[in-house]
């Protein structure tokens, strides 16, 4: 069987004010044309289908429009929701959803799999939504009972077990489990809302383990975590990037093949189309400037290093660079400063101006600049004067 892990699509996601909306359209494009030409069997997407609870009405399209297609490929899809997700919203009408889409996205859902067969016999797919703790450990025991933990390895353990039951009702069968959380040892970029609760954002490895296929969502980066759960383990990771913390990123889809009961799943990793590079530039405003005919069609973040902040600074970045999205002004061989230089009262207003300027620009201020504090100061006197 194969199976096609793909996750965390943020559909509604901007990049530094900058609307990926085609972006993300080009690799759904892209999705459904690799699902017809591998000839996938499941496609599964554990969670963050939407970047926020309410998504944009251009988002809901975009998701419409891509499930109805990779319908039409003849693929089973499995959803779960995520952290982004609303669950209630992204699940609406899950009971009335036709032609193989299948919407997992509360926590009674955990125990009804989606069932796929193959040669080899059943495959269950079973979707676990993120399992937010203030929530789930109520959800996930009977009435009566004492609410579970307040933790994300106390829900998802229990979620599992409840897996696990449901799997035993089908001797020989494969179990593929979406999940949507953060296991310990995943490597985390700076663009993944914390899930932090009692001082804790992770699940032990260990509690994920004794199933074929552990399909992961949450973080942004590919990576494969099979030797720390002790079964095959894989983020995804997004489809694109969404920070500048993951630039170095190989942004990728898995094509995972299931084979027959007992034998190991083999995943291969199809990296995905990359819209825009993103790349971060580190010198003197002249060393950055330089490098424009190599990187002037890249998303850039501009980290610049005179001792002295340049005149016209975002100015010159802009016209070499008309895809700039971040500037810093981080100057080499100045000693930190902490906050603004004290003001004393005896202080003449013009010298206290002449000091702000220095200390924003990290040089004393120029003959010229210092005149056109002075007009500005003597004009507001005069103003004041005569009012």
């Amino acid at each position: 069987m194969k199976i096609l892990h793909t996750s965390d699509w943020h559909l509604g996601r901007t990049l530094h004010k900058v609307d990926l909306h085609e972006h993300q359209a080009v690799f759904l494009d892209w999705l459904v044309d690799l699902v017809e030409a591998e000839q996938v069997d499941v496609v599964v997407i554990p969670g963050d289908v939407y970047d926020r609870a309410v998504p944009a009405v251009s988002s809901v399209t975009l998701l419409d429009r891509a499930l109805a297609r990779l319908a039409d490929t003849g693929a089973t899809v499995v959803l779960t929701s995520g952290n982004h997700d609303s669950p209630e919203r992204l699940g609406f009408g899950r009971s009335l959803m036709r032609g193989g889409i299948h919407l997992l996205t509360d926590v009674p859902g955990i125990e009804h799999p989606v069932t796929v067969e193959d040669e080899h016999g059943e495959v269950l797919f079973f979707g676990l939504p993120y399992l937010e703790p203030d929530r789930a450990r109520t959800e996930l025991v009977a009435a009566g009972e004492e609410p579970l933990a307040r933790s994300h390895e106390a829900v998802t353990r229990a979620a599992l077990d409840r897996v696990r039951e449901r799997a035993a009702d089908h001797p020989g069968a494969r179990t593929v489990v979406l999940a949507h959380t953060f296991v310990s040892g995943g490597e985390a970029s700076d663009s993944e809302r914390d899930l932090t609760v009692g001082g804790v954002d992770s699940v032990p490895a260990g509690v994920l383990g004794g199933i074929d296929y552990l399909a992961l969502g949450h973080l942004h980066g590919c990576q494969d975590l099979t030797r720390s759960v002790g079964a095959p383990a894989w983020y995804s990771g997004s489809p694109l990037a969404f920070s500048f913390s993951e630039r170095h990123h190989r942004k990728s889809v898995l094509l995972v093949e299931l084979g027959a009961p007992g034998t190991a799943a083999q995943v291969r990793r199809i990296d995905t189309p990359v819209p825009r590079r993103l790349t971060e530039l580190r010198g003197t405003l002249e060393e950055i400037l330089a490098r424009r005919d190599e990187h002037a069609g890249d998303w850039l973040k501009a980290v610049v290093t005179d001792p002295a902040r340049p005149a016209h600074l975002q100015e010159q970045l802009r016209e070499a660079y008309p895809h700039l999205l971040l500037t810093e002004y981080a100057p080499e061989g100045r000693e930190a400063r902490e906050g603004t230089p004290v003001v004393r009262r005896e202080q003449n207003p013009l010298e206290v101006m002449d000091e702000f300027l220095a200390h924003v620009t990290g040089g004393a201020p120029t003959e010229a600049e210092h005149d056109v504090l002075e007009r500005a100061y003597s004009a507001v006197r005069r103003q004041q004067e005569a009012s």
